[in-house]
């Protein structure tokens, strides 16, 4: 009897000793690979997410072309101009161009990140930075996005047809009185900048939502991971 209480006790300790080694051995803290894993499937959650966004980009002001620069005065001076119609042809063929690149984009997205290698998992994980995460994904993956993208957006442009359109309305803009800024000529750029940023920024609003909300948490690793970071986090806060 006195053995079974001792082993008994010895196993409560065990439980609530906060040495990460029992915790470990439990189970309770994940694996640097389970971490990888669960930041993958909370960045994936968010790609499908913006995807469909772009998918169906009507009535969603977010995925909507704007203009470069002083986007909303310059698209009111030229509509009190008379330009209505050409500023509403304009918006919706860059905004469909815009849907287009990222359904032909999609698979690089996924490759980049089904091959992003995160050495400090843990601390993307427990951080106050509510999208770290994201961060990180941007600041590996933007510039080999941005190389992949060109193309893609200038086809989808040209196919569009609203490249031409577009020279028409710079023509007009620029020829304006003391406009301070000329519109580019060339926004091939400018859109592929623009859908990759509008892209993480739905990813990192996503993020943050799985970072606060259990039931966002739609697998067993994510919901693994982001708890015992959420706990991690309370935990270093209450120290301090």
């Amino acid at each position: 009897m006195k053995r079974t209480i001792c082993i008994v006790t010895t196993a409560c300790i065990l439980l609530l000793s906060p040495g990460c080694s029992t915790m470990k051995k439990l189970g309770l803290v994940p694996t640097e690979l389970e971490m990888i894993m669960g930041l993958k499937d909370a960045l994936s959650q968010g790609l499908f997410k913006s995807l469909d966004a772009f998918a169906s980009p009507e009535g969603n002001p977010l995925v909507r072309f704007v203009f470069p620069g002083e986007a909303e005065k310059i698209e009111n001076t030229l509509r009190d101009l008379g330009f209505d119609k050409t500023v509403n042809q304009v918006t919706g063929k860059f905004t469909r161009a815009m849907s287009s690149a990222v359904k032909a984009a999609k698979p690089l997205f996924f490759d980049a990140l089904k091959n992003m290698s995160i050495k400090d998992a843990a601390k993307i994980l427990v951080t106050d930075n509510p999208h770290a995460a994201t961060d990180y994904f941007k600041q590996e993956m933007k510039p080999g996005l941005m190389t992949a993208f060109r193309p893609i957006v200038d086809s989808t442009i040209k196919i569009e047809g609203a490249d031409k359109e577009w020279s028409g309305i710079t023509k007009i803009y620029n020829s304006i009185p003391f406009i301070n800024k000329p519109l580019e000529n060339n926004l091939t750029d400018f859109i592929s900048a623009r859908v990759i940023d509008l892209m993480f920024l739905m990813v990192a609003n996503e993020e943050e939502q799985i970072r606060a909300k259990y039931e966002l948490r739609k697998t067993d690793m994510m919901r693994k991971v982001f708890t015992w970071a959420e706990k991690e986090l309370q935990k270093r806060l209450q120290k301090n």
